[in-house]
């Protein structure tokens, strides 16, 4: 079903859990709450989206692995469709474990503050984003957020498969200056999101600074503008830039 944007529930989950669940990662690796949250756990939770994505989210020792499957998950939850899955993220739905009864302590206490955390360094406050440490994580964390999302709406998005269709194989790095990079790499089309720098890239996007990046991310600037006054750099096969911008206009209406 669309809404009036265009986008569609299903790729909006497949962002959801491949994006926002899969940033619990590097949560667990920034944040010293989250870290402490899951030093004694040892739990994995399954998430199984009928006519969408499954993916599993492990936690272990301080740290958060994600799996895409649920063969080997402690707790279960099954959905019926993506409409209910975005509804938990957006916390209107309420799931119902199919598996792991007896582990739920770690879901409704340790996995909702986790998820707390997460929300609190995408939709900060003003006065949390005066602290640089929590504003650069932050922006790290939308930076991986971005590249995961331009892979899933270039994969599932009507629009985006389009856009996706004419990047030829190679990898684009998505970069901060001297800080934290991302690359999105194709092969036949398909696009895949990998949280670090790549080791060699055919297109580059580069911002000069935390401040560009975030600014970008939230909307409150444009990119062609800021390409136009250099502080984003590109290079490399500009077509695949242009391609990925167009496929990013649309991780905005998701994201937004």
């Amino acid at each position: 079903m669309k809404n009036l944007h265009g986008t569609d529930r299903e790729t909006m989950a497949w962002i959801n859990l491949y994006g926002v669940l899969g940033l619990l990662e590097e949560l667990c690796r920034t944040d010293d709450e989250a870290r402490k949250l899951t030093a004694d756990a040892s739990v994995s939770i399954g998430f199984a989206v009928r006519n969408g994505p499954e993916g599993t989210l492990s936690f272990s020792g301080g740290t958060c692995t994600l799996q895409k499957d649920v063969s080997s998950c402690m707790i279960k939850l099954p959905f019926s469709s993506p409409e209910k899955f975005n509804g938990m993220i957006d916390g209107t739905v309420t799931p119902f474990p199919s598996k792991g009864f007896f582990k739920l302590g770690f879901l409704l206490h340790s996995f909702t503050k986790l998820t707390d955390i997460l929300s609190s360094y995408l939709k900060p406050t003003e006065e949390q984003l005066k602290n640089r440490q929590f504003f650069e994580t932050g922006t790290t964390l939308m930076l991986y957020l971005v590249a995961v999302a331009v892979a899933e709406c270039g994969n599932h998005d009507k629009i985006g498969k389009f856009s996706a269709g004419y990047i030829p194989d190679g990898t684009i790095c998505l970069a901060v200056k001297d800080g934290p990079a991302a690359a999105i790499v194709c092969k036949d089309h398909t696009l895949t999101a990998v949280k670090s720098r790549p080791a060699e890239w055919t297109a580059s996007m580069e911002f000069d600074s935390f401040e560009t990046a975030r600014s970008l991310f939230d909307g409150s600037a444009n990119a062609m503008n800021c390409i136009g006054d250099g502080s984003i750099r590109c290079a490399g096969l500009m077509s695949m830039i242009d391609n990925m911008n167009r496929i990013l206009s649309r991780v905005g209406l998701y994201l937004g």
